[in-house]
């Protein structure tokens, strides 16, 4: 029977953190679509990764793993400190500590399920999917009590193309690179797409199911200081450059429109570099050298 693990990382905030209100709604929904696969036939266990400070904010029906122990301001020299945990803790907090999983998934603490959540992700690894990111729904801010759930359940909502729930095969996880990147800046979600695309046989985003959801749009990760975004930056480049060597997904679009147009060709000799590499042939030069370039011209067509 298919055995899913997922961890999130809770944190005690005060009343003016957007967490204060969207973590117990991500608690109570994980608990409730726990129970709806298990009434399903499916195993799920729910499981956190914490800093000590933060025990008080962990629910019931949730499985510590050991308290991390590090930040990323292990990594650098910051002047607003902020105590941002790195994703291969958290992860590889749920890699050692759910020993018989199949599948593993990571969403940020302001993700809410919706009920049948887990029984949906069962049915894509069906499919043959063996890594996926699922984008989230955007509702309102018209309710935002655990109480009012079931009202949230209710909207539809508005896509969103933000990346915060990934879902893999575990035996894939040693061949991550994480770095030293940290959750709570950007562009720490495609960190994790280029490594579930790098290490996938079949990847998938799914960009218009309904379930997961975030309240309200405010967008506070812009707010993030700049020094955590370009040491994120900084890390994907280098994630980037080691998957590059291996090739192991250069003809993704999502790779090329999302990762390297947007974030790693941030100047005019990187981009020349690049299209020197895949630019068209000339009459001197045999067409047949560049099939590369042309299967991943018509993959971009065929995506966009």
């Amino acid at each position: 029977m298919l055995k899913i693990a997922h961890i999130v990382n809770p944190v005690v905030v005060n009343e003016s953190s957007d967490l204060f209100v969207a973590q117990p709604i991500t608690f109570k929904t994980m608990l409730s679509a726990k129970t709806y696969a298990e009434a399903h036939n499916l195993d799920v266990d729910l499981f956190t990764a914490q800093f000590p400070e933060d025990h008080s904010i962990v629910p019931e029906g949730f499985q510590k793993t050991p308290d991390l122990n590090r930040s990323v301001l292990d990594f650098g020299d910051f002047e607003v400190q902020r105590k941002l945990p790195l994703i291969r803790d958290i992860i590889g907090k749920l890699f050692d500590e759910a020993q018989n999983a199949d599948f593993l998934i990571y969403t940020n603490a302001d993700i809410a399920l919706m009920p049948y959540f887990y029984i949906t992700v069962a049915k894509i690894i069906d499919k043959g999917y063996d890594a996926f990111v699922i984008n989230r729904r955007t509702i309102s801010k018209k309710y935002y009590s655990p109480e009012e759930i079931p009202l949230m359940y209710s909207q539809a909502g508005e896509k969103h193309g933000g990346y915060d729930c990934f879902v893999f095969r575990k035996s894939a996880y040693e061949n991550y690179k994480l770095g030293s990147s940290c959750i709570g800046a950007p562009p720490i979600g495609k960190i994790l797409l280029l490594n579930l695309i790098g290490n996938a046989k079949n990847f998938q985003e799914f960009a218009d199911l309904h379930l997961t959801f975030h309240i309200g749009n405010d967008e506070t990760w812009k707010s993030s200081s700049s020094e955590y975004n370009s040491h994120n930056l900084n890390e994907l480049r280098k994630v980037y450059q080691e998957y590059q060597e291996k090739e192991s997904f250069v003809e993704h679009p999502l790779i090329i429109e999302q990762i390297y147009n947007k974030l790693i060709a941030d100047n005019s000799d990187q981009k020349k570099s690049f299209y020197n590499q895949h630019k068209q042939p000339t009459p001197t030069q045999p067409k047949t050298s560049y099939r590369l370039f042309d299967k991943i011209r018509e993959r971009l067509k065929s995506f966009f």
